[in-house]
């Protein structure tokens, strides 16, 4: 397995960048792993899926993740890459989903992140994983948001260091990190 890990603000070109590597590595031989669940996803959230799905190949195949994520990533198989994007929405659908968080959200989101690179370490793909960075704005307001900040914050200092490699994309330009 090799992993690498794009992060970046909101609207940075994260996920662009993450198809242009996925499809230089893999060709056709990728699979696209949704993490948004769509049956949620409001008109404004639909016409995005739409975007998304029409700025990538239509021979990837997508695996829309839902609450047996664990079944359906070790049923993938072993394409030559998996671009899973995003962590951030991974994340939120996972803990805060109509649940209650945790009483300790960083805590879950690293047993959730350990479970998923478990998986990945399991498989001979090349993976991508797309996440946001949400510790460089204001604290917020709400304590579920400051839950959902602390625990994503967490998942992604696990996956960077695990990463192989990793890109800061801002205003569109990648960084290498690692």
């Amino acid at each position: 397995m090799h992993l690498t890990f794009v992060i970046g603000g909101a609207r940075s070109g994260k996920s662009a960048f993450a198809q242009d590597m996925a499809r230089i590595r893999g060709g056709d031989a990728v699979c696209f792993v949704a993490t948004l669940r769509e049956d949620i996803a409001d008109a404004e959230m639909q016409r995005r899926i739409q975007r998304h799905r029409a700025n990538r190949p239509a021979t990837w195949p997508t695996v829309a993740l839902g609450d047996h994520w664990r079944e359906q990533l070790r049923a993938i198989g072993n394409p030559r890459v998996i671009l899973l994007d995003c962590l951030s929405l991974f994340v939120s659908g996972a803990l805060f989903l109509g649940n209650d968080p945790s009483a300790n959200a960083e805590d879950a989101a690293a047993a959730l992140v350990d479970d998923l690179l478990t998986i990945m370490r399991g498989s001979t793909a090349n993976w991508i994983v797309v996440s946001n960075e949400v510790g460089m704005a204001t604290v917020p307001e709400h304590p579920v948001a400051r839950a959902y900040r602390d625990a994503l914050g967490r998942a992604n200092q696990i996956v960077m260091r695990a990463a192989d490699e990793a890109y800061l994309l801002i205003a569109g330009a990648p960084l290498r990190v690692r």
